[in-house]
């Protein structure tokens, strides 16, 4: 069994959900050997979040945007938190919703999601910048 682990930031990108599954597996590269196992990626921010979803369709990514926008609105008269602008604690909430983390399977050295699926950076502020990722790959 090995562990391999990297660091690395994905780059500044403007609120809402994009799909990084390809940058992602450019700075992991191959595995470093690793062929069978699982990868645990994780966001190192607490108001941005990881998911795994449909790939395919870009209105899946506009319609993310507004139904978040929608569960989460900025301005709400109750919330303290609010000395880092009006997006900060909506964007704590939405991140607690998506997640900071996937976990997906490596087979034959390569990240084995779905068909239709890809790893999305969902970012929730309006200015977020780049964005700390730490991918820990697990097998042999």
């Amino acid at each position: 069994m090995r562990v391999e682990q990297w660091s690395f930031s994905l780059g500044a990108k403007p609120r809402g959900f994009h799909l990084v599954t390809d940058e992602i597996a450019r700075k992991i590269g191959d595995f470093r050997g690793i062929t069978t196992g699982i990868c645990h990626i994780i966001i190192q921010h607490t108001s941005a979040g990881l998911t795994l979803n449909e790939s395919a369709d870009p209105d899946v990514r506009t319609d993310f945007a507004q139904i978040f926008d929608r569960l989460v609105p900025e301005n709400e008269p109750y919330y303290v938190h609010t000395l880092e602008g009006s997006d900060d604690m909506p964007a704590h909430v939405k991140s607690s919703l998506v997640g900071a983390s996937v976990t997906v399977p490596i087979t034959g050295g390569r990240l084995n999601l779905g068909t239709w699926q890809g790893v999305y950076l969902c970012e929730h502020r309006n200015r977020g910048g780049s964005r700390r990722i730490v991918a820990t790959a697990i097998g042999e």
